[in-house]
């Protein structure tokens, strides 16, 4: 097949789901075009060494790359954010005509930064099938900003169109299918396609006596975060639940975020030396430092929007066969549970929280290296790179028509 690619973030940036989606399905004998933008994630500046202009493509073996201007820094507030949005729909546009001439079916890797670019995109396409991949629902982050309803019910509007438009739509966990349908997607055109994580760094290692160093301390048990310290996922519950334990348990935090500040404060207010940070580490430091830990927390607040996510933490973690503890709420839960890879608890409670620290730490380690087994057997069956990019190629085919539609998919269970 003839496949376009159409996502805001692409290799070099950290966007593994497109930019290993593409690799492989050109590896399958597909030829790929990818639209994108110029890197500037997550700094907000294009990188040192790239200029943006606006003929730019690369090729490979079956593979092309054609990059377009938008505007950097969309980070820094809904303004901006917005400006980058449409500035990369109106590049998008007016190169898609030409660029993606005779292709088979569009992927649109789905965050809502892409979301104005495929309205113009699929609506200029016309008759070309499109895959929708969502990732996450429009985010309502400083709804206290000036302008922000205003933009809330633009992106709402936007998300429903296309929805309507895709002739497939494939849903990153199970209960994004319900906020989907209720954004007006077609539940006969909805799929369940869960996401993997870079194998290519994370799997499993030993730690060598750096990352032991760095993370443990005392012989105690280690439960340890690794990502962003921000809103979404409310870590001061985590410090809560670690200083009622002082004396069993360390936290150690690794990485920043826009709450590591009053993170950090309550911490030293609480007087919790069993509470640790470590700066941001990279990506390829990580499976050692997974090692060193006994367990990797995964939390997430108790927002609706946040229900039905799956944040990639997760898959990262079950790839290299780490024992978890989940304090969220909806389909991560769920996975943890069912496949039997650690304990969980319900968000926003740190008393619920110390009472599954406590018990993570009386478990032998024998019984937590089988969970950390039992999470990659499940994270191989069912959020692999070889069983996501099967689902998405079969998507791109039945939206093709070059294969047989199956029956409606039912709600499909985690593991």
């Amino acid at each position: 097949m003839k496949i376009g690619i159409l996502s805001y973030h692409f290799p070099p940036e950290p966007a593994f789901i497109p930019g290993s989606l593409a690799e492989e399905l050109a590896a399958r004998g597909h030829e790929v075009r990818v639209l994108t933008g110029f890197p500037d994630y997550p700094g907000g500046h294009v990188y040192p060494g790239w200029r943006q202009r606006w003929h730019h493509e690369t090729h490979s073996e079956r593979l092309t790359v054609r990059r377009v201007p938008r505007y950097p820094g969309g980070a820094t507030s809904t303004g901006a954010r917005m400006a980058s949005y449409l500035s990369f729909a109106g590049s998008a546009t007016m190169a898609a005509r030409r660029y993606f001439s005779g292709v088979d079916a569009l992927y649109v890797f789905q965050l809502p930064a892409t979301t104005f670019a495929a309205a113009g995109v699929l609506r200029l396409l016309g008759q070309v099938p499109a895959v929708l991949h969502v990732q996450d629902v429009w985010a309502r982050d400083g709804t206290d900003e000036a302008g922000e309803g205003r933009w809330v019910a633009r992106m709402g509007g936007a998300m429903t169109r296309i929805y309507r438009a895709a002739a497939r739509i494939a849903v990153a966990a199970p209960s994004m299918r319900d906020l989907v349908v209720a954004a007006g997607a077609d539940p006969a055109r909805v799929r369940l396609v869960l996401n993997w994580t870079d194998e290519r760094i994370f799997y499993p290692a030993t730690p060598g006596a750096a990352a032991r160093q760095l993370v443990r301390r005392d012989g105690r048990c280690v439960v340890m975060h690794a990502g962003t310290i921000g809103p979404r996922q409310g870590l001061e519950t985590a410090v809560r639940a670690a200083a009622a334990l002082d004396r069993t348990m360390d936290l150690v935090l690794v990485g920043s975020g826009a709450a590591e500040r009053r993170v950090r404060g309550l911490a030293a207010e609480l007087g919790a030396d069993n509470v640790r940070f470590v700066e941001r580490r990279s990506p390829v430091d990580m499976p050692e430092l997974y090692a060193a830990a006994d367990y990797q927390l995964i939390m997430l607040r108790d927002l609706p929007e946040l229900r039905g996510m799956v944040p990639g933490k997760l898959q990262a973690a079950l790839s290299c066969a780490a024992p978890v503890v989940a304090s969220a709420g909806g389909d991560t839960t769920e996975l943890v549970e069912r496949a039997r890879a650690g304990l969980s608890c319900p968000p926003g409670d740190w008393a619920a929280l110390a009472d599954r620290f406590w018990l993570a730490a009386t478990i032998p380690p024998p019984t937590r290296t089988e969970m950390g087994r039992r999470g990659r057997a499940a994270y191989l069956r069912e959020m692999s790179l070889p069983a996501g990019v099967d689902r998405i190629e079969r998507l791109l085919q039945e939206a093709a028509g070059r294969v047989a539609e199956p029956a409606a998919e039912p709600r499909r269970k985690l593991a």
